[in-house]
């Protein structure tokens, strides 16, 4: 008997598959191609090979700006991963009340990026802020010149946008443990911390993959929010990688060396998370 194959299903995924090249595949060749070039009022184009990348990965400046991307990144987790799995703990399973919670928590990410910038620059404001201006009234001054007083206020911010993504993905695996589990557990005197660890862990520790994946693939490219809040301040703590990207690329116009640092800046992001991804993987296996 011969085997016909059918690849009418290839037309099925033929749209999918033109809305990602134009939408990621060809601007990424079009930044390759930046990368080598050296580029003269936006038309004119001189190969300059790998010169961009070695001065980027000359450049002391590069490192420290990845090691500041790095630690916000890190903090970011340690701080969204643990709150979203304790709020989604305390969070009703059933009945009306949850789908209160659930609509509750899901509008801090309905929130454009911008919004929340100029949201929390207006909070913190000493004179017309809610917490700025209560704090002055008891003499504490919010300044955000201040190297600790500008990352606490953009940890903040960042963990109350998307704490709320942690929440509801622990939240969907916590949902789906069948009570049986629970009933075994409580015949057995397992202890809370017991079915935490042995029960409630293992079922969502998937979504919680997906979640410290996007968390920090998301938090390594930052940028609209902290800039409007500090605009990389003070004296450049908190300036990303994706601040000198867009400094260098829009504001100075050199789209060679912006090009190399995209570049550069999506290998990272490739690696770091491919990393965290096996790492995960092989804990769990």
């Amino acid at each position: 008997m011969i085997k016909i194959n059918n690849n009418r299903a290839w037309f099925l995924v033929m749209p999918a598959l033109a809305v990602i090249s134009f939408s990621a595949i060809i601007p990424l060749m079009a930044v390759i191609n930046y990368a080598f070039q050296d580029v003269f009022f936006g038309d004119q184009f001189f190969w300059a090979g790998t010169q961009w990348f070695n001065q980027i990965l000359n450049s002391k400046d590069f490192y420290i700006t990845l090691l500041r991307s790095l630690t916000f990144s890190c903090l970011i987790l340690l701080i969204e991963v643990p709150l979203g799995i304790y709020v989604a703990l305390k969070m009703p399973k059933k009945g009306f009340s949850s789908s209160v919670y659930i609509i509750l928590i899901s509008i801090p990410l309905l929130i454009p990026w911008f919004v929340v910038g100029a949201t929390w620059r207006i909070f913190i404001d000493s004179d017309a802020g809610l917490l700025g201006h209560s704090l002055s009234l008891i003499g504490i001054n919010y300044d955000i010149e201040n190297t600790y007083i500008a990352w606490l206020t953009i940890l903040l911010m960042d963990a109350w946008h998307w704490t709320s993504l942690v929440v509801l993905l622990a939240y969907a695996g916590l949902s789906s443990i069948p009570e049986s589990y629970y009933q075994a557990a409580r015949i057995d005197g397992a202890s809370q911390w017991s079915i935490f660890r042995f029960i409630q862990i293992p079922k969502i520790k998937r979504l919680l993959l997906i979640a410290v994946l996007l968390r920090f693939m998301d938090s390594l490219m930052i940028y609209i929010e902290p800039f409007i809040v500090t605009k990389g301040g003070p004296n450049k703590t908190t300036t990303f990688i994706s601040h000198d990207l867009v400094q260098t690329a829009t504001y100075e116009f050199n789209l060679g060396e912006g090009g190399a640092t995209s570049v550069i800046y999506f290998l990272i992001i490739l690696a770091c998370s491919w990393a965290l991804y096996k790492i995960i993987i092989n804990k769990d296996e």
